[in-house]
């Protein structure tokens, strides 16, 4: 699915928040189509999950844990600190949902049901490497959420070029962040399923981050020139 997700993107960028365009359909608030897409990962991971026979292990409890540290985040937490007014096509978070049943069930049916982890796993090289970069990613990832969200005084509507940390870098270090964190949960479970997952979150957010870049220039012509795309320094 990476591939054509990564050539449709190239071409055509989501249609929801500053990318927001007539012609998609019904709309929904962006915090209800935060929240509906969202959730069948924290759900169907869960459910998969308690059915396995490892479910109760070490090593598959530290990657759950992970796992739901991230997606709540982003089914709860992050929808209720959206301000209020947004929209989003009913297609994209259809498509969404769709996505997350199948990346959540197959990613918890290898941890809890597949893969049997060795004795020492959560102090073995891997999975410490790849939970360092996971809560590493997930740090930068919400911490330039918050950035975004605090650009814009109560009441006041337009965009504002972030400035300060990771923002000096590059322009999305919350996209930057989400993909740290995937690598990381594909080395810390050490998983065709965590491989998989962390591919396509490449082709999902490379091509949006490129979209956001180039938005920036246009809009803002004082737009830092040395500030990449995505990859400090190369994109």
């Amino acid at each position: 699915m990476a591939l054509p997700t990564l050539v449709a993107l190239l071409f055509t960028t989501a249609p929801y928040g500053r990318h927001a365009r007539a012609g998609w359909g019904l709309m929904l608030p962006a915090r209800l189509a935060w929240l509906a897409m969202e959730s069948p990962a924290v759900l169907v991971f869960a459910g998969v999950y308690a059915a396995g026979p490892h479910r109760a292990e070490a090593a598959p409890l530290a990657l759950l844990a992970l796992w739901q540290a991230h997606y709540l985040y982003r089914s709860l937490l992050y929808p209720a600190l959206l301000r209020p007014g947004g929209r989003m096509p009913l297609g994209v978070a259809s498509l969404a949902v769709g996505f997350n049943v199948l990346n959540g069930g197959i990613n918890a049916r290898w941890i809890s049901s597949i893969a049997t982890y060795p004795p020492g796993w959560l102090t073995g090289p891997r999975f410490l490497a790849g939970a360092a970069l996971f809560l590493g990613g997930l740090a930068l990832h919400a911490g330039s959420d918050r950035t975004l969200r605090r650009l814009r005084a109560p009441g006041e509507t337009g965009y504002r070029i972030p400035r300060g940390g990771a923002f000096d870098l590059v322009s999305c270090p919350n996209y930057l962040g989400e993909i740290v964190q995937w690598v990381g949960w594909a080395v810390a479970s050490w998983s065709p399923a965590g491989a998989a997952f962390a591919l396509y979150t490449v082709a999902n957010l490379l091509p949006r981050a490129v979209s956001h870049h180039a938005w920036y220039r246009r809009r803002f012509p004082d737009y830092p020139p040395r500030r990449r795309a995505l990859v400090p320094f190369v994109l």
